[in-house]
């Protein structure tokens, strides 16, 4: 048995989303992109706009998308599936973020979002390539082991400025701590001062001084 609502002089927002069968964040982005007006009747919208919105229904919703704001976890493993083949990193999505392709849209506990509508809208493959191969993420350890260095050594490097984190998580093991990520892009930038002899470096023997022990540490 199929219930027909009736139909009402003017809809809260609440109201106004379920007779549309939006979901919360899908009539707030018809709110942002203009697609719903602003409600004419003090807060809530008159019959007059409900209909007017029901009557172009089709076109909002294509207009609204399918994919909510998400987080950085979720878009990066929304990009791997639009892309196959391609290898999308942790750090993906903040570094298209960084380069202007990716808006971010608000928070949700801490973590930001990033805009579904351009996730389900992006079809340039090689920015997405090039965002993973430079905003790739890792923690202290992983990241001096990507450069070749002793944890000591790449402390030596966050010690004299040369190195700096990009971002932080919160840790999967341990509720609360905070876990600083290095990127890509930073470590290469890193691997290319003349001011390190990474070669030196590397070869230092266990339990001897690191070369990068003479680094002036930076202040301020």
């Amino acid at each position: 048995m199929t219930t027909t609502l009736k139909a009402l002089r003017d809809y809260g927002p609440r109201q106004f989303g379920n007779r549309l069968g939006f979901s919360e964040w899908q009539f707030e982005r018809a709110r942002r992109l203009d697609l719903i007006p602003a409600a004419d009747l003090g807060g809530r919208w008159s019959a007059d706009v409900f209909n007017d919105v029901v009557a172009r229904l089709d076109a909002v919703r294509a207009a609204v998308g399918t994919v909510p704001d998400i987080g950085a976890d979720r878009a990066e493993k929304y990009l791997a599936e639009r892309f196959p083949g391609l290898t999308v990193h942790a750090g993906t999505a903040a570094e298209l973020s960084r380069r202007g392709h990716l808006p971010r849209r608000g928070e949700f506990k801490g973590h930001t979002l990033y805009c579904g509508l351009t996730l389900e809208r992006f079809t340039d493959r090689r920015k997405v390539a090039r965002a993973s191969a430079a905003g790739r993420t890792y923690t202290r350890d992983d990241a001096a082991a990507a450069l070749g260095l002793r944890a000591a050594d790449f402390d030596h490097l966050l010690r004299a400025g040369l190195l700096t984190h990009s971002e932080t998580t919160v840790s999967a093991w341990y509720k609360g701590v905070v876990v600083k990520l290095y990127r890509q892009a930073d470590l290469d930038r890193v691997l290319r001062s003349s001011s390190v002899d990474f070669d030196a470096v590397r070869a230092t023997p266990k339990g001897h001084q690191s070369p990068l022990a003479k680094l002036p540490t930076r202040t301020g």
